[in-house]
């Protein structure tokens, strides 16, 4: 009788579990498009590097919905080894090319699009990050609250990402895309470390 509500409980926030996720990794394939037009046209490092933590984001996203769905445990550290060697991938991409813009003097156009993208990417990825750790501490399951601390720092680097073309836009400051560029890099690094931990 008591195990009954506990099941229908845990059912509920494995639904809701899985509904973030798949909010979270709709949300990233849109970005990625829409990140890839806006890069392009104003040729910004910071918006090509949050672009490229989107695609991040959708295998992590994967991740945690194979998980949920009690999938073996060796297809998650296969996974999860894959998307810490991807974070490597896109700490060396965005470093070299930050250091190559700064070096250089090269001034990214301004990026309206990517501006109003990034800035709802940031509160979008804010308040699912909330849901996460609230639905994966109801679930006592690390895997998801680890996942909604990546969508966390999500949030934080498009923060970062909007005040560096807000600045760029507003005050000429150019070599504040490169700089938000080196944000990403930092946590791009963390994020492997994390990842590749967990594949030990």
């Amino acid at each position: 009788m008591v195990t009954e509500p506990r099941e229908h409980s845990r059912q509920l926030l494995l639904r809701r579990g899985r509904r973030l996720e798949l909010t979270t990794l709709g949300w990233n394939v849109l970005g990625v498009v829409v990140l890839a037009f806006a890069a392009l046209r104003a040729r910004s490092v910071a918006l090509a590097g949050f672009g490229l933590d989107s695609v991040i984001e959708i295998g992590a996203s994967m991740v945690v919905l194979w998980e949920l769905a009690d999938v073996a445990q060796n297809r998650r550290h296969k996974a999860m080894k894959m998307i810490g060697s991807a974070f490597v991938v896109l700490a060396v991409y965005v470093a070299v090319q930050s250091t190559a813009v700064l070096i250089i003097g090269f001034r990214p156009h301004h990026s309206p699009v990517g501006m109003v993208w990034t800035g709802l990417t940031a509160l979008v990825m804010f308040m699912l990050a909330a849901g996460k750790a609230k639905t994966g501490a109801g679930l006592g399951n690390p895997v998801l609250k680890a996942e909604g601390r990546v969508t966390l720092i999500d949030g934080i680097l498009a923060t970062a990402v909007v005040v560096g073309l807000a600045l760029n836009a507003l005050a000429g400051w150019w070599w504040a895309d490169p700089i938000a560029g080196y944000v990403i890099v930092y946590y791009a690094i963390r994020e492997a470390r994390g990842s590749l931990k967990q594949c030990r």
